[in-house]
């Protein structure tokens, strides 16, 4: 018998107002009641093979309306006629007549008071969020102990768009960065409806985004050395992380530099005569293209033998057009069968390379094409160490 209970009306109450409908209609001061509800009723063949059972449904809903409660839902009846059991009034909808029969029902009416408090306080600041709020009016409640925190922020960000400071610096009373860092998600979403447009860097999006988005200083990324002759050191010191604009200052008699991915291999780098290793950068070897002094040097790149460093090595080239490629080919793979990982297939580099030479070509498109074998992968840090060192003494 799947026939609407008391609870299932109560359960449809609470979904709206899980889907914030109650507030949302509150906001915008629409009429959400009288609200008709779902009835699952029986039909004239229950009636006549579940009399018994139709009657105690009947009396259920009536128990639990707002007859006998004094708040809730209303029925709305209709009779029937029946053969055998002659003429009898069977529900024929549930209609909450108020928003504060429904409030009681699903007893949120301290709940709602509280966000009236709050939605008025905030739209009296930011009228700019009705409709932020609108659209998820359980935001106040789910943040209303911390909602003068919140608003503090935004209200901070108000008064100094793009502030140029870092978070850490943010002048804001009662708050901290860790608590702006633990919320950036629904700041960035209150702050995208406040500020003003120029305010806001689009293109910086997501929780990682934020600084950049709203105008807040980052820490600024490191480049990570090691210099391979120690006649190059700088006061003893051959292991350094710098950030770019030191690094593009640096005036030291290099010839030949290294840049490998693998934080490891960097440190385990071999010595070279006038040469340095820069590690770690990933795709993030971007930033080396304005670094003039780079230009002029022999530069060499050490990355998986997989489909993702042959990208990397090709986007390498696109600021420097002449970096040849290190350990990068058939013979080093092949001598190193035995060690074959394997590249995920749901993670491969997929797409077309332009600027590697026909050799390299012909092994990343053998990569691709899964010819060697499904995925294979080649890690830098499994080439033997003496390969290495045999490699590095034909550089020029």
């Amino acid at each position: 018998m799947n026939w609407t209970q008391a609870d299932d009306i109560k359960h449809q109450l609470e979904r709206r107002w899980q889907r914030g409908q109650i507030l949302a209609a509150r906001l915008q001061d629409e009429a959400l009641f009288p609200l008709q509800l779902t009835l699952k009723k029986p039909d004239a063949k229950a009636l006549s093979d579940h009399f018994n059972a139709v009657r105690l449904w009947v009396q259920s809903l009536i128990e639990g309306s707002k007859t006998r409660r004094g708040f809730g839902y209303e029925i709305e009846w209709r009779t029937v006629k029946h053969r055998v059991h002659g003429r009898n009034r069977i529900p024929a909808a549930v209609v909450i007549p108020t928003q504060d029969d429904a409030l009681r029902l699903i007893g949120k009416t301290r709940a709602v008071q509280r966000f009236d408090s709050l939605s008025e306080m905030t739209l009296a600041r930011f009228p700019a969020l009705a409709e932020r709020l609108a659209l998820k009016p359980l935001t106040l409640l789910d943040h209303a102990n911390e909602w003068n925190s919140i608003l503090a922020v935004v209200d901070y960000f108000s008064s100094h768009p793009r502030p140029g400071l870092y978070l850490r610096q943010l002048d804001i009373p009662g708050v901290d960065s860790k608590f702006i860092e633990a919320r950036r998600g629904l700041i960035g979403e209150l702050l995208d409806c406040v500020l003003p447009e120029q305010a806001i860097d689009t293109n910086a999006t997501g929780v990682k985004g934020f600084n950049r988005r709203y105008g807040l200083r980052e820490a600024p990324p490191l480049i990570r050395f090691r210099l391979l002759d120690p006649a190059l050191f700088i006061h003893g010191l051959s292991d350094l992380s710098i950030p770019p604009e030191q690094f593009a200052s640096l005036k030291l008699p290099v010839k030949r530099v290294f840049i490998t991915e693998n934080k490891i291999n960097g440190l385990a780098f071999p010595d070279v005569h006038d040469a340095l290793v820069i590690f770690g950068l990933g795709y993030g070897l971007d930033r080396l293209k304005e670094i003039a002094w780079l230009h002029h040097v022999s530069l060499h790149y050490w990355g998986d033998i997989d489909t993702h460093g042959f990208a990397i090595l090709n986007r390498l080239r696109a600021s420097f057009p002449d970096a040849a490629s290190l350990l990068m080919d058939s013979d080093t793979l092949m001598a190193h069968r035995t060690l074959w990982g394997q590249e995920p297939a749901n993670d491969r580099f997929a797409g077309e390379l332009s600027r590697l030479n026909e050799t390299e070509q012909l092994l990343f498109t053998d990569l691709k094409r899964n010819r060697l074998a499904d995925g294979v992968r080649l890690e830098q840090e499994r080439i033997g160490f003496r390969c290495l060192q045999r490699e590095l003494a034909h550089c020029d």
